[in-house]
């Protein structure tokens, strides 16, 4: 009987190691990710930093709608010819 608690103790004291080793690698994590969306909130803050991302988001919008126009005019010529629509839409 007095072996059976001996590694029962064993068991549960290995077991606490591991998981004492797992939670502190994801606090660690936790912490480092914190850290790295703090910086990028930070360099976001700054004028031309905010200015060139919204320019970046501005570009990409843009540059949707011109395919989407594109895209329009080519059904609307065809449509006008009485060629078939392409067959995505």
């Amino acid at each position: 009987m007095g072996n059976f608690f001996k590694h029962a103790f064993e068991d549960m004291k290995e077991s606490a190691k591991a998981q004492h080793e797992v939670d502190k690698a994801d606090f660690e994590a936790v912490k480092a990710e914190s850290r790295a969306n703090w910086e990028e909130a930070k360099a976001a803050g700054k004028p031309e930093r905010r200015r060139a991302m919204m320019q970046a988001a501005h570009d990409a919008q843009l540059a949707e709608a011109n395919q989407r126009r594109a895209e329009a005019e080519a059904r609307t010529e065809a449509a006008k010819q009485g060629k078939e629509p392409p067959a995505d839409h």
